[in-house]
């Protein structure tokens, strides 16, 4: 597909383009709305088409814990085992606590870890079917309160019975904006990983504690071109990190929803540096 219809839909999905505005530019770049209207499904998130994760392995269900204003929704899946884990807080995209995003909680669960992913959009009566609607309730969220709903995530892992009490956090898109957020804010988090997420503020690099993994698609022009001064600053003040940039591959590599941006290979790549680092941080022994 031409990268030209991409960039758009990734100009679309991230800034106030409205859905009116989006068609009209899609079908000049289709060469009409017909061919528009055809390459629309290509483009948009397909979860039916994508096989969902399950594993015998694990156990999942649907929590509560307490937020800043009244109880934040959230699934929990964990491995069947005795044992104390190690917790992963899962941070979906600007579409709130998707299909796809349940999915990478079980995987991580399957893993070997107790994962949480949180529905940022509870405070507003929860992730809507309606992935416009979801992205603009996201808009909608106060960003102080939404930080302290993660941080209060972050907390919950740490204090289950289950847990060993070491925390790590993993986001996408928007949520890997929040993952670099919660390095910032949590002096306690052990690890920190984001899938094509917002650089956190300069500024703010000397309070990041935890060990960060930052996964970027060479051709988000976006949000790379906040690549260089944040590295500068993680360099400067000698930080844990490690840069990946998967060449050739688009924003939302890892989603296989996406049918036009998934890349397989970008994906297991990523997938499999992420849970080595985790295994690492979180003490559970690698293969």
């Amino acid at each position: 597909m031409d990268q030209k219809i991409i960039t758009l839909y990734d100009e679309y999905t991230h800034s106030g383009l409205n859905r009116k505005d989006f068609l009209k530019k899609l079908a000049l770049l289709a060469g009409g709305t017909a061919m528009a209207m055809t390459i629309l499904p290509l483009l948009e998130n397909n979860y039916a088409a994508a096989a969902a994760f399950n594993s015998d392995e694990i156990e999942v269900e649907n929590i509560t814990y307490a937020g800043t204003d009244g109880n934040m929704k959230a699934v929990l899946a964990k491995p069947k085992t005795s044992r104390k884990l190690g917790c992963v807080l899962v941070i979906h995209e600007n579409r709130g606590l998707n299909p796809h995003i349940i999915d990478v909680t079980k995987r991580v669960a399957a893993e070997g870890f107790i994962a949480l992913g949180v529905d940022a959009l509870s405070p507003l009566g929860g992730t809507p079917t309606d992935e416009d609607k979801g992205r603009e309730l996201i808009g909608k969220l106060d960003p102080e309160k939404n930080l302290q709903n993660y941080l209060k995530g972050l907390e919950y892992l740490r204090n289950r019975k289950d847990a060993n009490g070491k925390v790590a956090c993993l986001g996408f898109c928007w949520g890997g904006g929040m993952a670099n957020k919660l390095a910032v804010a949590d002096p306690k988090l052990q690890a920190a990983v984001a899938y094509y997420g917002a650089q956190a503020n300069v500024a703010d690099v000397p309070r990041i504690k935890a060990s960060l993994m930052l996964h970027y698609a060479g051709l988000d022009e976006r949000i790379n071109a906040g690549i260089p001064a944040y590295e500068k600053a993680l360099k400067d003040n000698n930080k844990d990190y490690k840069i990946y940039i998967y060449d050739g591959v688009n924003h939302a590599f890892n989603n296989n929803t996406s049918p036009t941006r998934y890349n397989e290979a970008a994906a297991k790549l990523a997938w499999g540096r992420t849970i080595d680092l985790f295994k690492h941080k979180l003490a559970i022994l690698t293969r």
